[in-house]
């Protein structure tokens, strides 16, 4: 295996970005390179971000809300350039002890002896391996503190057990995907995420926001995932499904609804509407029923006026 990046990718190249950068990679894959997802659609200025922080090591968080793909975004940068890639899930059941390891007994010829096992963040501080953070503003207190000395200049961890200080590894790269940027759960959307230290925050260097695909784009993606939509009656079908989507986050902004449709929501209403033959029901099953009963009128709405049908939820609406 490879301890350092052995060759450079253009950025024009490989990313179809109009840029002269250079960015160093790795010539073959290993085990924790993600597989390369090539329907995946880059937006250029956050591929851009998360390329200075393979390239020049800086520490990047992506903020955008839920099925934008910034954990996605993270990975298929770094499957085209062959770097390792692990994440961990900051939920609310991961503790210090999950982070940085901890004593276990274990087995040595037919003996039970006590050692050390390391957790994740020790394993990939040593290694060449890209560690994302995922749900970052939900993090424990006791395991944020834990991070925040990891995120000062020189990223080094001290093993208080141990007695030791881990110097991170020349190829090891951090990056961090949250939902807001810090503040907490204004909205009521995100439960369980947290208020963020200040300090803590201000340690990222690079900070991306990654929002959602232009309609069309969206579309070709949705078409990519269910290829049984590629056709003429098809399309008109997944763009109807991606204006009504579009509808729900502007909705959202507006504050008529408390839920939106993500991208991932949209391929999945295409899912199921392969299998009932109908995307009405499959509307109602993907996303309808998840909203708030006081609202489905609206949504109902939104899916009459881009597909000339209308639901029954619309009925009470008009009732109303």
């Amino acid at each position: 295996m490879t301890t350092e990046p052995d060759t450079t990718v253009a950025v024009k190249d490989v990313f179809g970005i109009d840029s002269h950068l250079t960015v160093p990679a790795f010539s073959e894959p290993t085990e924790h390179v993600p597989e390369v997802d090539t329907a995946y659609r880059f937006q250029p200025d956050v591929t851009l971000a998360l390329l200075a922080g393979f390239a020049r090591g800086r520490r990047v968080l992506v903020q955008g809300l839920h099925g934008t793909g910034k954990s996605t975004h993270v990975e298929q940068v770094a499957a085209r350039l062959n770097w390792p890639c692990v994440r961990v899930n900051l939920d609310g059941h991961l503790s210090r002890l999950d982070l940085i390891g901890k004593d276990a007994v274990v087995l040595r010829d037919g003996q039970q002896v006590t050692e050390f096992q390391e957790g994740v963040l020790p394993w990939a501080l040593q290694r060449p391996v890209a560690l994302i953070l995922d749900e970052y503003d939900a993090g424990r207190p006791d395991v944020m503190f834990v991070l925040q000395r990891m995120l000062e200049r020189d990223g080094r961890l001290t093993l208080m057990d141990q007695n030791r200080v881990l110097r991170p590894h020349p190829a090891f790269r951090l990056f961090a995907t949250a939902n807001t940027v810090g503040l907490g759960n204004l909205n009521g959307l995100y439960h369980g995420a947290q208020r963020l230290n200040h300090a803590q925050m201000d340690r990222w260097n690079i900070v991306a926001s990654l929002d959602y695909l232009p309609a069309r784009e969206e579309a070709a993606i949705v078409r990519s995932r269910v290829p049984s939509f590629e056709d003429e009656r098809g399309r008109a079908t997944v763009d109807a499904m991606v204006a009504v989507a579009e509808l729900t986050r502007q909705g959202f902004r507006a504050g008529d609804l408390s839920t939106l449709m993500s991208p991932r929501t949209v391929i999945t209403w295409a899912e199921n509407t392969e299998i009932f033959g109908d995307p009405a029901p499959a509307f109602r099953l993907s996303f309808l029923n998840k909203c708030d009963e006081a609202e489905r009128p609206l949504v109902a709405e939104y899916f009459q006026r881009c597909f000339g049908r209308e639901l029954a939820e619309s009925y009470a609406s008009a009732a109303a």
